[in-house]
């Protein structure tokens, strides 16, 4: 597998860290495992530094002296690469930097491959799919990490592959003996983990305070909240006001290496999100042996199964999040089964999988934009 995408000059255009994110994670991950297979890849990020870094505190300037050098870098990574990969997303993002990535990959005759991303794709397109349509007429192949995704292209006739996140396994990856499957009483130091940023669609709100319900039933266990953004002050007061203070640990933005080590020592994983697509989250969780409890929102019911390798519930429901979460703890033989569908299910999120399948898309392009070349030397 190495060998076929060994070679290929490759221009990455997407987010990084910091701040630490689903996307930028993958953004970064693919970098980095790209290389390691032998593809010649430069990153053109689309959230580079400020310079000078006073811009930063000018909304709306800012992101004039962001979006002049991101296309002057573009432009020249774009003539240096036989292909273009675009960590796409919705909104702002799709305008100011998918959409031009797009358009000067058909300027200078480079093949452009979207990788869209991003729970809100359903009520952008809604809004903007004329414009975005615009654009995607110059796209050689559509990427999406789930069946969700792709279900909302289909229902604008576009056709688009599913090509899964990539899951680092090692560093994901559970301890010999996980603590999930550990024995449970009332006197256990439970950890619950929340990995999401501290934003509205994450709800954080709820977590808290179903760990503030779990925590009748099991009075040392512990919440840590992995993740960074503008909620974290209204998130601790909250908590002061639940008297949880000594109980939760807000742990900030997490290292990847950081982050995996969290799971590990996690007996399960909250995730109350409002809105959501294929969250690294879930698959991380899994892939290090800590069952999940979610909301079923988006594309988590394509991610996770209700019962089989997640317990799933409505968004906002904190009495059955927390029922689920209670029993859960619980029983042994649920944390079992979930345990070991989930790193079953985690499988197919390894890079050795996710590899190959990007290899036979990046060829796929590579031969059609060949074939397009021949084509044009005959007519002349």
């Amino acid at each position: 597998m190495t060998a076929e995408l060994k070679g290929i000059k490759l221009c990455l255009v997407g987010p990084i860290p910091p701040p630490a994110g689903g996307m930028a994670n993958q953004t970064r991950q693919l970098q980095q495992l790209l290389l390691q297979a032998g593809t010649q890849v430069e990153l053109v990020a689309v959230n580079a530094p400020y310079r000078p870094a006073w811009v930063s505190r000018l909304p709306g300037i800012r992101a004039l002296f962001r979006l002049v050098p991101y296309l002057a870098l573009l432009y020249r990574a774009i003539g240096r690469a036989q292909l273009v990969h675009v960590m796409a997303n919705s909104g702002w993002s799709w305008h100011l930097f998918a959409s031009p990535a797009i358009w000067l990959g058909w300027l200078r005759n480079t093949p452009v491959l979207i990788n869209y991303r991003g729970g809100h794709a359903e009520t952008f397109f809604a809004k903007s799919w004329p414009v975005v349509h615009f654009s995607l007429r110059r796209v050689s192949k559509v990427l999406v990490p789930s069946a969700f995704l792709q279900q909302v292209f289909q229902h604008y006739h576009y056709p688009s592959a599913i090509v899964p996140n990539i899951l680092d396994q090692q560093l994901f990856h559970p301890l010999a003996t996980p603590a999930a499957l550990t024995a449970i009483d009332k006197a256990s130091a439970v950890h619950i983990i929340v990995t999401r940023n501290l934003e509205a669609i994450y709800d954080v709100a709820t977590a808290i305070a179903v760990f503030a319900q779990v925590r009748q039933h099991y009075p040392r266990a512990r919440l840590s909240i992995a993740g960074s953004g503008p909620l974290r002050n209204t998130l601790q007061q909250q908590v002061q006001q639940l008297n949880l203070t000594d109980a939760v640990h807000f742990t900030g933005r997490l290292s990847i290496e950081q982050m995996a080590r969290l799971y590990q020592s996690a007996h399960l994983l909250l995730n109350t999100s409002l809105v959501d697509n294929s969250p690294n989250s879930l698959i991380e969780a899994m892939a290090c042996a800590v069952p999940v409890v979610s909301t079923r929102v988006g594309g988590i019911s394509h991610l996770v199964r209700h019962d089989h390798d997640a317990l799933l519930c409505e968004p906002g429901d904190v009495a059955a999040l927390a029922g689920a979460s209670i029993k859960l703890l619980s029983s042994i033989t649920l944390r079992q089964q979930l345990v070991q569908h989930g790193l079953e299910n985690s499988q197919r999120f390894h890079w050795s999988n996710v590899s190959q399948q990007l290899a036979l898309h990046y060829h796929e392009v590579l031969k059609a934009q060949h074939t397009a070349v021949a084509d044009r030397e005959t007519d002349k």
